[in-house]
């Protein structure tokens, strides 16, 4: 997905995969401790307006693992599909703004999914079709945690857009290439090897032919809500219906 398409958010993978075999020890300074803090810190408000409602979320990616850097996102994430109205209300009642809001799917069989956007790098999204279970381990794999987990300093295992294994550890993290690991990996992480050679997969992909573009992109005016738009998307997109058909079944 394109960084310049979206603006900030749905973006193509930058960072190619790592073929190495060594483990590596990243010990942060202190400018790097203050950004997780910092990143951890806006999160914790947003998911905390979120759960108010009761929208149970995470925050997955770089903020769950601890290994951000200046140009990491705040990824915040609803896994269940919640009413949009109550994820906006929600929002707007603890002064958080929204600047952008946009549905995407990446290909046709992928789950479609709303973005709004906070600020450049801060965003909230859910799914607007139930997601399949590889879907939802797509966070998993990532790394995610929960906003309990979030003020308890929690910090997790996952991989990133290298393909590279970030384990926490008290002075940093270690980091490994997943590849030839897979199985491994994913017993480390909780989730199943589909996931693990599906993402394995999709980015050794990317790399060797570069962007493959985005299915469905689709940002909202003021007055439209997310359930009307994809409506109106679905009357004229076979493929989208058929998607939306399969998390019904």
């Amino acid at each position: 997905m394109d960084k310049q398409q979206l603006g900030w958010r749905v973006k193509i993978l930058a960072k190619k995969p790592v073929r190495r075999a060594e483990r590596i020890h990243v010990i942060y300074d202190e400018r790097r401790w203050e950004l997780l803090r910092e990143f951890r810190m806006k999160a914790e408000r947003i998911m905390e307006a979120l759960e108010s409602f009761n929208l149970p979320c995470i925050v997955h990616g770089s903020i769950a693992r601890g290994d951000v850097s200046e140009k990491s996102d705040i990824d915040i994430f609803i896994p269940s599909p919640p009413s949009s109205f109550m994820v906006e209300t929600a929002l707007e009642r603890a002064g958080i703004p929204i600047n952008r809001r946009i549905i995407v799917q990446a290909t046709p069989s992928y789950a479609i999914k709303a973005y709004i956007e906070i600020e450049e790098n801060v965003s909230v999204s859910f799914p607007l079709v139930k997601l399949r279970p590889l879907e939802r381990e797509f966070y998993r794999f990532g790394g995610e945690i929960s906003l309990k987990e979030l003020k308890k300093n929690v910090r997790v295992p996952g991989v990133d857009k290298r393909l590279m294994l970030i384990e926490p550890t008290a002075d940093g993290h270690i980091e490994s290439s997943i590849l030839g690991r897979e199985e491994e990996v994913a017993k480390l992480l909780g989730v199943s090897i589909d996931i693990v050679w599906d993402r394995v997969n999709a980015l050794t992909r990317r790399d060797e032919v570069g962007r493959t573009g985005v299915f469905l992109e689709r940002e909202l005016s003021p007055e439209e809500s997310f359930e009307l738009v994809l409506k109106r998307i679905a009357d004229k997109n076979p493929a989208v219906r058929r998607r939306i058909r399969a998390s019904e079944s």
